[in-house]
Parts: C-alpha cells; sequence; structure tokens
C-alpha cells in the first residue's frame, strides 16, 4: 500500500479521540494489501483487556469517521482489534502498561553475546527500561536504552 505509513498516522489522528471517547485506547494502525484488498487494522485497548462489545462499539464509531475523511481513493476493510498476548511493545506507554509483567528485548546489538533479554519488567523510565532476569544464577537487573531495544513483546505464559 502506496506511503501505508502516511495513511496510518492520518488513520491515528482520526480514531484516537473518538477511542478515547469510548474509554479505549489507540495503541497501532496497520495498513496492508492494495486496491479493493486493503486492510486497515486498528488495534485497541482498556484497563482490564478488550472484550468483543468494545471491538464492535469502536468499530461501529471508526467506520463513518473514516468515510468522511476518506483516507483511501478505494475501498478497503476495517478491522479492529486487541493487540494480543502477546502483543509488540512500541510506545513508552505499552511498556508502562507491561510493568510487572515478563518481556522479551530484541537488541541492536547484542549484550553479552545474547540478542534477546528475556526477563520481568521491574522498571520503566523515559528512555530505558529495567528487567529483572531471573533465569541467571544469580539473577541480575538490566537497565537498557530503549534505543537499544529493536522490538519489545509481552511474553505469553501458560
Amino acid at each position: 500500500m502506496a506511503d501505508a505509513r502516511l495513511v496510518a498516522d492520518r488513520i491515528q489522528e482520526i480514531a484516537a479521540p473518538i477511542l478515547w471517547s469510548l474509554g479505549l485506547e489507540l495503541v497501532d494502525v496497520v495498513c496492508v494489501g492494495q486496491g479493493s484488498r486493503a486492510v486497515v487494522r486498528v488495534f485497541i485497548d482498556k484497563p482490564g483487556g478488550v472484550t468483543l462489545k468494545d471491538c464492535e462499539r469502536a468499530h461501529v464509531m471508526l467506520g463513518p469517521a473514516l468515510d468522511v475523511a476518506d483516507p483511501f481513493p478505494h475501498a478497503y476493510t476495517l478491522e479492529v482489534s486487541s493487540p494480543g498476548l502477546d502483543r509488540p511493545l512500541k510506545r513508552i506507554q505499552d511498556y508502562r502498561r507491561s510493568q510487572g509483567k515478563r518481556v522479551s528485548l530484541k537488541l541492536r546489538q547484542p549484550l553479552n553475546g545474547q540478542w534477546r533479554v528475556v526477563g520481568d519488567l521491574i522498571e520503566v523510565e523515559d528512555e530505558a527500561v529495567t528487567v529483572a532476569r531471573t533465569d541467571m544464577d544469580p539473577p541480575q537487573k538490566l537497565r537498557l536504552p530503549l534505543e537499544s531495544v529493536v522490538e519489545g513483546r509481552l511474553v505469553v505464559e501458560f
């Protein structure tokens, strides 16, 4: 999709206040496909998790607003959903919401030969996170600048 990031940014500008009025948080917007196969995926969240009813309400409110704003020159499919259990951590708010949970952080450069750090997210600052690695003996706390993290995800544990 041409200029997918620009379109996603425009959709975020439109969607965020609408979702906020519904008590929901906009997590991400992803645009995939081209032409009549274009899909706009809007990921939402709220404290305690998102229900199917939340997704339905958001879809009903976003559809007409996006039709008026007309971010595409063609038809597209709008999908609204939760970001999932293993959601990516992209913004500082995502890390703050995940404090106390187990995370997996992929690094830009290896740290002690490791490209990935897995542990409990115990502290979140504006520009760094601290992870407790309980898989080490003795357990270690690592403070990592966010600029050194390529990708962060929640670890799903059953």
